[in-house]
């Protein structure tokens, strides 16, 4: 059954060789033998406790009425943010919100139901989506302790959406959701070997999911191939009441972006590659450097370029995102209602200094801490901080960019290799290239791209707004000339 394609799975449901429910049952034991023993990765926070009825149901329904679509009895989960109205909680790996029940799934949740997925459980992540302190840990959460990267036991899944892309590359589901603020989408899917897509945000509604900033939110996509990740992508998409921003989406999402997948898919592109974000590592440099020549090979042209950085607007970023947390985040808690275990980011931070002990043993809530001194988003700290963003980010950044060189994507690498976890002093990572499209609330796919001493390292391709089945065509034309995957193996430690 390990890594299987979405594809190759409703091949097996078809032809009787497996069910919904036989593929649950694989999924869920293999969670038990992997992940809470043996190597013990500890991605996945909670399990879904209806998971084999609802799979059960599904096979019925393929029998009497046919198949949904090529989701239908396929397991999938969700990272602990998202909301789900079953008898799972959503807590964002926060003990603050420990028994949370929302009364009404996320939307992408009702997405994925209809479309006949099987979601057999909530990821860890990082706790509050690694916006709690500034020496946290990816990966770590108060409720669902340390995640651990597949392929090398003591390093970093990086986050936050650490649960969802070591479940996936662990091959604990078929598929998983992630979300993304700046790279938490991207870093985790690059260093544990699989494919992550942040989608431009408005193309997959936010409502039901935790909040950090809603100028760069989104969730998205995490497989192990770019098929299954459009795929995936289909099934979250559309226009939801509940999230003004998919208004913007209602002439540009699409139900099925596979069409776009093309073998020769690189031929005639031109690609940008931007320098300004290589130089951290000279071994990531060597891989991406043969990832370029590969796709010149398959008939892409590259042109060098740069590209305004993170480190541009880095102070900017913070500013929004403080201000829009505490907005955010009050909102949510209050639309839990009056039985919520917590009403607001105030009580989050008295709580968690109540029980420091359990809550911070390692690293303290000092975002949090800063979100509530902010006022509302109609102060003008926070609106000229905006609009300074989107300046940099998007018309000084990637259209300007686009437009100059007449790019269809700009490439970069996804990130460094995995480093070790330290609870003590937090992560160390050494570069990456989420920022410009998280910023921009652009897309961005992560892609492996080959290994640094056993560890992953992926490469990036991003663009303008809503250019989705662009990125998805480039990326899966680089996937099938290079096939750079391979399975993690559990190593105890790197050995050099």
């Amino acid at each position: 059954m390990d890594e299987l394609s979405i594809l190759e799975l409703q091949q097996q449901m078809a032809s009787g060789e497996a069910t919904a429910r036989s593929l649950a049952e694989y999924y869920l034991k293999r969670t038990q033998r992997i992940d809470k023993q043996g190597p013990t990765l500890n991605a996945v926070i909670e399990l879904n406790p209806d998971a084999l009825s609802v799979a059960a149901a599904l096979d019925e329904e393929r029998r009497t009425r046919g198949s949904r679509g090529p989701l239908h009895g396929v397991p999938v989960m969700l990272k602990d943010n998202i909301d789900t109205a079953d008898k799972m909680t959503t807590t964002a790996g926060s003990l603050a919100l420990e028994g949370s029940r929302p009364q009404q799934d996320a939307f992408l949740a009702e997405r994925l139901r209809e479309a006949g997925a099987v979601i057999l459980g909530k990821t860890n992540l990082s706790e509050w989506a690694n916006f709690r302190s500034s020496r946290s840990s990816s990966g770590w959460s108060s409720r669902g302790g340390q995640t651990k990267n597949p392929y090398v036991l003591s390093r970093n899944p990086c986050g936050s959406s650490s649960g969802s892309g070591v479940a996936v590359s662990a091959n604990l589901c078929a598929v998983a959701v992630g979300t993304e603020t700046d790279g938490s989408i991207t870093c985790p899917a690059a260093v544990s070997g699989v494919v992550g897509l942040k989608p431009t945000v408005g193309l997959v509604s936010r409502s039901g999911v935790i909040p950090i900033a809603h100028s760069q939110d989104t969730a998205g996509p995490m497989a192990r191939c770019v098929t299954d990740a459009a795929i995936l992508l289909g099934a979250l998409t559309g226009v939801d009441a509940r999230d003004a921003a998919t208004g913007r989406s209602s002439e540009k999402g699409l139900r099925d972006y596979t069409q776009f997948l093309a073998a020769d898919g690189l031929r005639g592109a031109r690609i940008g590659v931007a320098r300004n974000f290589f130089g951290f590592h000279e071994q990531v440099d060597a891989v991406i450097e043969g990832a370029l020549e590969a796709m010149r090979e398959e008939g892409a042209v590259m042109v060098d370029t740069d590209l305004a950085s993170g480190q541009d607007y880095s102070e900017s970023e913070y500013e929004v995102l403080l201000y829009e947390f505490k907005h955010g985040l009050n909102a949510y808690l209050e639309s839990l209602g009056p039985d919520a275990p917590v009403g607001s980011l105030e009580d989050v931070i008295a709580f968690n200094e109540r029980n420091k002990d359990r809550v911070m043993p390692y690293f303290g809530q000092e975002h949090l801490m800063r979100a509530q001194t902010k006022g509302p988003l109609s102060e003008r700290a926070y609106r000229e901080a905006l609009a300074r963003n989107h300046r940099l980010a998007r018309d000084e950044g990637i259209d300007a960019t686009l437009e100059k060189h007449q790019l269809d994507a700009i490439v970069a690498p996804t990130n460094g290799p995995a480093w070790t976890t330290d609870l003590i002093n937090g992560d160390h990572a050494l570069g990456g290239s989420s920022s410009p499209a998280a910023v921009a609330g652009y897309p961005n796919i992560t892609v492996p791209a080959g290994f640094v001493g056993g560890l992953p390292v992926g490469i990036s391709f991003f663009s303008t707004a809503f250019q989705e089945p662009t990125l998805l065509k480039l990326a899966f034309a680089f996937e099938q000339a290079t096939k750079v995957r391979r399975p993690p193996e559990y190593l105890a430690s790197l050995a050099l």
